[in-house]
């Protein structure tokens, strides 16, 4: 199965905890804004969910071809 890239912007991301709190599988908070558990992942429509719910559009996930999956443009 082809995985997904995940990035936050930590410079853009606020520390809401929204992502956290719809996929905790793949996000944390440390030191007050989030990161990616780990940067490649199994495609997971929560972690779309996640991206699509970011207030500051912090989390871009792209597919394994690069193709931006969220948040849409």
């Amino acid at each position: 199965m082809a995985r997904w890239s995940l990035e936050v912007d930590r410079d853009t991301c606020v520390g809401s905890g929204m992502c956290v709190s719809i996929a905790p599988d793949h996000f944390r908070l440390d030191a007050g804004t989030a990161e990616p558990v780990d940067g490649s992942v199994d495609p997971d429509d929560a972690v779309l969910e996640a991206a699509e719910s970011c207030p500051m559009e912090a989390i871009l996930v792209r597919d394994a071809a690069g193709e931006r999956l969220a948040p849409e443009l």
